[in-house]
């Protein structure tokens, strides 16, 4: 059986999330904060809508989405006031993942037509609640769409005799058995609904329950157990935890079985507290949680390695990480591509920013946008001919000259070294 998806759904009014399509009362927690919930507790997807009704409001509706992906790392499909090719192109641009097209507008088919052809139909999505769309375009509708979100379970069984294409599907009301039921579907790829939105609903509790149903969930599924750790004298294993994304150091702490077996059911870092004797799981007391992202055993298999997505401080001090008592240290040149580009990026930031007298960032942020993209051609030029010179030394001081070039435009538009490696990753 394939693996199922549980598919959280946003709802966008002005730049914020509200309720529902027809609720626009506003939902307490901040979009982003709320977005990266979902990204951390166990969802797999999040389907976006914008409920713009004017050129401006879609506009600052794109901006958010925009900003959502920055932050996340899960898939996220957006859709609402899609009127044109060029509404697609935005959203993907956005960094969506996938669009999704309205079945109840007439011009649907065409458009996602012409969508599937520019971009693939693996990027088009379609959102239905009767089968009508469906019928009147059976012939095309495989070879046009990648999945359907069904707002209507009532039609799954008239979907199904109509087409082949998968599907998630909306429903109401949680209701375990009719879950269990419906993801034992073959063309069901996931489902989504209110109770799925909720972030008091335990998702990864959700996906352990589904999975001893013999529902094949995204969800941790370790390849070695407890019994293949070598345990210290006080039978628990150390625990070396680091931020996901910046692989930054932040704590030590130790798991024994019950810590252990309780961090895969939850997603989330769970610890035998030596000093208090019981279990420990981080964040219940803070709301500062760490988000399982991986662990990884050492060669010795006697100390695990937690990569986790880290909720304000990691240490009880306030302080980001547990290591910030220095005791001696070596100047170094950082190497570290990443970290070399992002200083580079953050130096040239804070030029615009803080402008300085007889600085040649802030002469090409004075000239202006035509200026940059005239020095970006000429290094462009540059690498080319020094690519044909049978001296290689001198092609890393072009592309050298060209990225530098290329972050001041990246600074003065608006884009993170982390949107382009998220565009990267997608392709």
């Amino acid at each position: 059986m394939k693996q199922k998806n549980i598919v959280a759904t946003l709802y966008l009014k002005d730049g914020h999330a509200v309720r529902s399509m027809t609720d626009f009362t506003p939902v307490d927690a901040n979009v982003y904060r709320l977005c990266q919930l979902y990204n951390d507790s166990g969802v797999d997807k999040i389907i976006i809508f914008d409920l713009s009704t004017s050129d401006d409001e879609h506009e600052k509706n794109v901006n958010t989405i925009r900003n959502i992906n920055r932050n996340i790392d899960i898939k996220v499909c957006a859709g609402g006031n899609i009127n044109r090719l060029e509404d697609i192109k935005k959203l993907l641009f956005a960094g969506c993942l996938q669009v999704i097209l309205n079945a109840s507008k007439p011009s649907s088919i065409g458009l996602a037509e012409e969508a599937s052809a520019r971009f693939g139909k693996d990027r088009i999505l379609l959102s239905i609640n009767n089968v009508d769309f469906i019928f009147k375009n059976q012939d095309s509708i495989e070879n046009t769409f990648h999945e359907a979100l069904v707002l209507n379970p009532e039609i799954l069984d008239a979907l199904e005799n109509l087409t082949n294409i998968p599907y998630v599907v909306e429903l109401p009301d949680y209701n375990f058995d009719e879950i269990v039921r419906l993801l034992k579907r073959e063309k069901i790829r996931g489902i989504a609904g209110p109770f799925i939105n909720d972030t008091s609903t335990d998702i990864m509790k959700l996906k352990s329950s589904l999975l001893q149903e013999g529902i094949n969930m995204y969800n941790f599924a370790p390849d070695l157990s407890w019994e293949d750790l070598k345990l210290n004298s006080d039978g628990m294993v150390p625990v070396i935890v680091q931020d996901y994304r910046t692989d930054e150091v932040l704590m030590l702490a130790y798991m024994n079985k019950e810590a252990f077996d309780t961090t895969i059911n939850l997603g989330k870092m769970t610890y035998w507290s030596r000093s208090r004797d019981e279990l420990w799981t981080k964040g219940l007391t803070s709301g500062h949680f760490q988000y399982v992202k991986s662990l990884t055993a050492d060669c010795d298999f006697d100390t695990i390695l937690a990569k986790v997505s880290q909720v304000g401080a990691a240490c009880h001090t306030g302080n980001r990480t547990c290591f910030f008592n220095s005791i001696v240290q070596k100047e170094y040149v950082e190497k570290n591509p990443l970290k070399v580009l992002e200083s580079v990026y953050d130096i040239i930031k804070e030029r615009k920013a803080h402008p300085q007298d007889g600085s040649y960032t802030n002469y090409l942020f004075g000239k202006g946008t035509d200026k940059i993209l005239q020095k970006l051609g000429e290094e462009c030029t540059e690498i080319v001919i020094a690519a044909k010179n049978p001296e290689p030394e001198n092609i890393k001081y072009e592309i050298s000259d060209f990225l530098y070039h290329c972050m001041v435009l990246m600074v003065e538009k608006g884009i993170t070294w982390e949107e382009i490696a998220n565009e990267l990753a997608q392709r």
